[in-house]
């Protein structure tokens, strides 16, 4: 009996001490606070981060809190130190490719806190989307799977993503989508979107901007322009 009391005391004053520090731990800045890293969208989803830091500029170290999709715009060549360590990785060999999406699984990596350096000679361009934590679960995300032209590229529990790549004169048939979302330009160009019951509705947008889109969108999408275009479509769960 006095053994098994004495067993929850120590776990106990293991719990209140695991607690006390993390409570003391000394995480620095949040992502969205870092050195060029720009809030520029939020909603109950997301929180989108413009990232674009010049040659020779570094973000600082800043703290991963949040699960996050990240959007590649620029190559560059970067180093990385993790919080609290005196080992610089990188850069690596091979520059980050335009228009590369990264899933930055926090929940099951945990927390971390990291440093990256611009070492190359050109500006490093992103976008990172944090996602919310929701207690509610949201709608159905969308099945593409028998539209041609949407390249599924993730689908875990937090997202689902396709990339599209249309050549001048090409386009996409309609569909609906079922969860609300984001697209993300890499290439820009000229398409137009063709909602029924509405009038086509050009646009022009550049590599790197971005549209917030609800639940329930219809549309088909055509490349009207007279160069390649690719964007992503992600839809949250």
């Amino acid at each position: 009996m006095r053994h098994g009391i004495l067993v929850s005391l120590i776990f106990l004053a293991f719990l209140l001490t695991q607690s006390i520090f993390a409570q003391n731990e000394d995480w620095p800045v949040a992502m969205d606070k870092a050195p060029f890293h720009v809030p520029v969208f939020s909603n109950d989803y997301i929180t989108l981060i413009r990232i674009n830091y010049p040659p020779g500029r570094t973000t600082g170290m800043h703290t991963h809190y949040f699960d996050s999709v990240s959007v590649n715009f620029s190559p560059a060549l970067r180093t990385s130190q993790q919080y609290r360590s005196a080992e610089i990785v990188g850069p690596s060999a091979t520059q980050p490719v335009p228009g590369r999406v990264n899933f930055n699984n926090v929940t099951e990596r945990g927390i971390y806190a990291h440093e990256s350096v611009n070492v190359g000679p050109t500006p490093f361009h992103s976008i990172a989307v944090m996602l919310k934590d929701r207690s509610e679960i949201g709608p159905d995300v969308s099945d593409r799977s028998s539209e041609e032209g949407y390249d599924q590229i993730i689908d875990n529990n937090r997202i689902r993503a396709w990339r599209v790549i249309l050549a001048p004169g090409e386009g996409l048939s309609e569909i609906t989508q079922t969860a609300p979302g984001l697209r993300v330009y890499v290439r820009g160009g000229v398409v137009d979107e063709l909602v029924p019951g509405s009038a086509a509705r050009g646009m022009a947008p550049f590599g790197g901007e971005f549209m917030w889109q609800e639940a329930g969108h219809t549309r088909a999408v055509s490349n009207t322009g007279s160069t390649m275009v690719e964007f992503v479509e992600f839809e949250f769960k």
